[in-house]
């Protein structure tokens, strides 16, 4: 009779598990080059239709430096409830750059803090309830950002500031420009995007909005592309 070759139950549960651990090595890579390319398209994206909308309110009205304000707060009743549409920096932004963008979402918080969701998944909020020269930047999903990471920074959120009239030179990079990542008192050098000792994206700890500012630039630094050495394992 014949012999016929075959493989063996045990020569099969090898080969199973070999394929496991290449795919338990491979997997995570890969995962995280596609939350890269997603992170990076959609900073690079809004990038480009947030100061497109900053043009076309210069068109109805005029200059930046002129309807540019920084504004904040909101208004309350009696009580102390916060007044329904009486946020300053939804008003704002309502009337010179929303009538621009693609919203699909608009929610506001009791501290009058506006969230704008766009239809690619990410959303705009101001980082601060009382000031409009900075605003966060989510790739993805505001919520699940930062409720994952103790300091979202970096990772899943990113500053920008919008601050077009300071002739003050710690502000030079921002005068008469649109929205930027952060540049507020950089000097100009790539190394400082990763060190300086209040903005460098390679901080760990603090949860503050000036932790990690610098994250945004380094990325745009970088022709929009995350740097191979870049501090943290972004997400959206």
């Amino acid at each position: 009779m014949k012999k016929e070759n075959a493989f063996t139950l045990a020569e099969v549960l090898i080969t199973l598990g070999i394929i496991g651990v290449v795919a338990a090595m491979t997997l995570p890579t890969l995962v995280q080059k596609y939350r890269n390319q997603v992170v990076e398209t959609r900073l690079k994206k809004f990038y480009s239709a947030i100061n497109q909308a900053v043009k076309m309110a210069e068109v109805d009205y005029g200059d930046k430096k002129i309807w540019y304000q920084d504004v904040g707060g909101l208004a309350v009743d009696s009580e102390g409830n916060p007044i329904e549409g009486s946020s300053n920096i939804d008003i704002w932004f309502q009337k010179y750059l929303a009538p621009y963008l693609k919203i699909v979402k608009t929610t506001i918080n009791s501290e009058g803090l506006p969230m704008y969701y766009f239809a690619d998944g990410s959303a705009l909020s101001p980082a601060d309830a009382s000031e409009s020269r900075d605003w966060a930047f989510y790739p993805g999903n505001p919520d699940k950002c930062n409720k994952k990471y103790q300091n979202a920074y970096g990772i899943c959120k990113f500053t920008f500031e919008f601050y077009p009239a300071s002739t003050d030179v710690k502000w030079k990079f921002l005068y008469n420009k649109g929205f930027e990542p952060v540049k507020y008192a950089w000097d100009g050098n790539k190394d400082s995007l990763y060190n300086h000792y209040l903005f460098g994206c390679a901080y760990e700890t603090s949860s503050q909005k000036d932790a990690r500012a610098y994250c945004g630039t380094l990325i745009q630094y970088n022709n929009w592309k995350i740097p191979e050495d870049y501090p943290f394992k972004v997400d959206y």
